[in-house]
Parts: C-alpha cells; sequence; structure tokens
C-alpha cells in the first residue's frame, strides 16, 4: 500500500538520497551488533512505533541470524505521551504498546528510526516508567539528524547528518510497501 503524501509534505523536494536498501541493512547489522558488543546479550530492543518497531524487528533478526542469541524485543506507542498531542496532530494513530518481557532492572535499547529535537525520544522514556523501571535505557538511532531542543544523545547511531529547519529526513520501509531507502527532503517555498 503506497501512502499518499500529507499536506505537510507536499512542498518537500527530494534532495538527495542517505542510504539505499543495502546501505540501509549494512547500517542496521553494525547497530545490533554494536549493542551487543557494548551490552552482552542481555539488551531488551524496543522500537517506537512504527519505524522504530520495524528497526527494532530487524536488529534482532540480524542478530539471530548472525548467531546471538534472541534478545527481548518490544514496541512502544507514544501517542499520547507525546507533548503536542493536542496540537497539530490532525488525527493521532494510537498504536499498541508491547512489552512481553519485564523491563525492570533490564538494559533497555530504544530504537528509533531519526532522532531531530529529542521530543520523541522524552516521550518514549515516559512510556517506560509506566512500565517498570529500567537498569540503563540507552537509544538507537537510524539516522541523527542533529537540532536538538532537549538534552538527549543517541548511544548508537547508524549515519549523523547536519540539517536546517527546512530540511527534512524520510525513511521508507518494505513493511509500507516501499523500498527500503533514506532520504533528506527540502521545504521549496509554495
Amino acid at each position: 500500500m503506497k501512502l499518499r503524501p500529507s499536506p505537510l509534505e507536499s512542498n518537500l523536494v527530494e534532495r538527495s538520497e542517505i542510504l539505499d536498501s543495502v546501505g540501509m541493512a549494512r547500517v542496521l547489522r553494525r547497530l545490533a551488533f554494536e549493542v551487543v558488543e557494548r551490552n552482552g546479550q542481555d539488551s531488551y530492543f524496543v522500537g517506537i512505533r512504527t519505524g522504530g518497531a520495524w528497526l527494532a524487528e530487524r536488529m534482532v533478526r540480524l542478530l539471530v541470524e548472525g548467531g546471538e542469541k534472541r534478545p527481548d524485543l518490544g514496541a512502544i506507542d507514544i501517542t499520547l505521551y507525546r507533548d503536542d498531542v493536542f496540537h497539530g496532530l490532525p488525527k493521532p494513530e494510537i498504536g499498541p504498546t508491547e512489552l512481553d518481557a519485564p523491563i525492570d532492572g533490564r538494559t533497555v535499547v530504544l530504537v528509533d528510526d531519526v532522532l531531530n529535537t529529542g521530543r520523541t525520544v522524552r516521550a518514549a522514556m515516559d512510556v517506560l516508567l509506566d512500565y517498570g523501571r529500567p537498569r540503563l535505557v540507552q537509544l538507537a538511532v537510524l539516522i541523527d539528524r542533529g537540532r536538538r531542543e532537549l538534552p538527549i544523545q543517541p548511544d548508537f547511531v547508524g549515519v549523523r547528518l547536519q540539517t536546517t529547519a527546512e530540511h527534512s529526513v524520510r525513511v521508507m520501509f518494505s513493511e509500507r510497501g516501499e523500498s527500503d531507502r533514506v532520504v533528506l527532503r527540502e521545504r521549496i517555498a509554495s
């Protein structure tokens, strides 16, 4: 199913491809094994819906294919924890939070596709704390585009970009019926 661009995306033009499908797979493999190298085999991968959840699933699959023990995997929805849920979200869609194993005392690795202001990660940490008290929370992101508004930094980064307010990063997923790739887009004057 191809998604139609929202009105907010209609004045964005693709400027460059950051990762193609091969590059995206290579970066995810590196991220997954960096987590295991740093933490051992007891990490709990928790993806932030939607893109982060798909990436966390892929990372766990890559670890298992690489001979590692299957880590716990979960997904959280931050919709109701966002600080802008009632400002500018035309029709918020709430997805399930799935944390089948307890997070208390665990090393939780939050996984997201793009880190920008840090507000999504702040909301994700609020969700986690409603489910328990992890020993350690780390952040793994496919793309870090800078521009932080909150003091949040990733522990594991696929690609770092310096962007401006006019830029947007779009991660496309096969799970959404698209070809896996990451593109940098720029807002043009209407």
